[in-house]
């Protein structure tokens, strides 16, 4: 039993290596899987979407020391990046396929952008947009029917600006 579960990981493995070895574009996929996959964290077992979020969390402490305007640039550049390469990134892997987590990182990215550096806010705005990403509700679900990049990418912002409003609504609320 366990050598023909060994001889099927073992041919999964050789297929995948196959699908992405080989040709004058190899460095090029490799790259757009590294960042679409955000240097391979989308391939962590069991909830690649919260590894992807969990993993933005250092870019968003990088991010926010550059201020409003450097961050909200850095958030325009980021978003135009991952629309093009998780479009790219599904030719390889599938539609919207669960190993793409770029998007999660963007998406924290707008639910923290006001955020204070405080633990409990930053614990409940990865919470939020973990929630309204998984539940998808309306405008979420609308966005993710869009083709593409601008699918993957657009339904995570709109998780990201809905658990921005609800932190700016508790914040408004607790100050």
């Amino acid at each position: 039993m366990t050598s023909t579960l060994n001889l099927c990981i073992f041919e999964m493995l050789r297929r995948e290596r196959d699908r992405f070895s080989g040709g004058p574009d190899q460095g090029r996929r490799r790259l757009l899987l590294t960042v679409a996959t955000w240097g391979g964290v989308g391939y962590l077992p069991g909830m690649p979407g919260t590894w992807g979020t969990l993993a933005a969390l250092p870019l968003w402490w990088l991010l926010r020391h550059l201020g409003f305007w450097g961050y909200g640039l850095a958030l325009v550049i980021l978003v135009a990046v991952c629309i093009r390469v998780t479009g790219l990134a599904e030719v390889y892997l599938g539609p919207d396929h669960p190993a793409i987590v770029f998007d999660e990182v963007v998406g924290l990215l707008v639910a923290l952008a006001w955020a204070p550096f405080a633990w409990p806010w930053v614990l409940g705005g990865f919470t939020l947009f973990r929630l309204f990403d998984i539940w998808k509700p309306f405008p979420v679900k609308y966005c993710e029917r869009l083709p593409g990049g601008w699918g993957v990418t657009l339904d995570d912002l709109a998780a990201g600006l809905m658990a921005l409003g609800v932190l700016e609504l508790l914040r408004v609320i607790f100050a």
